[in-house]
């Protein structure tokens, strides 16, 4: 496979992870309310709807060649900054089952490929 095609490939897998994620904030918010940080002013769900709504808005900006730099970049900045709802996560789920505590600090280490991904992404864009 070409180097080129195999990046757009990438690029597309990236923008179908993110888009997918997003629109599950539509369909299933509750888990995504629950791990809002508690810091956070509002509600929860405002802060799941808008993480959804990022998360589809970058995922078109990762699909689409012209704006794919912008993209990558917003995208690791984006998965940096959703690390603290993962943080709360793992803590909520330290007594739970050990499967589902496996999921919740299964999540903490996969923050970083997703930055890195993203960050290639961004660099391998036209």
């Amino acid at each position: 496979m070409e180097p080129t095609r195999s990046r757009s490939r990438s690029a597309l897998a990236l923008a179908a992870l993110l888009g997918a994620a997003g629109v599950t904030h539509f369909a299933k918010p509750k888990p995504y309310d629950a791990i809002v940080p508690r810091s956070l002013p509002g509600k929860p769900r405002t802060w799941t709807y808008a993480s959804g709504v990022a998360e589809v808005a970058l995922a078109a900006a990762v699909a689409a060649p012209r704006t794919r730099r912008l993209g990558g970049l917003l995208a690791a900045g984006f998965f940096a900054a959703v690390f603290p709802a993962n943080v709360k996560m793992a803590y909520d789920y330290r007594t739970k089952s050990p499967k589902a505590r496996a999921i919740a600090y299964g999540r903490l280490p996969l923050q970083v490929p997703l930055v890195l991904w993203a960050l290639r992404v961004r660099r391998d864009a036209p």
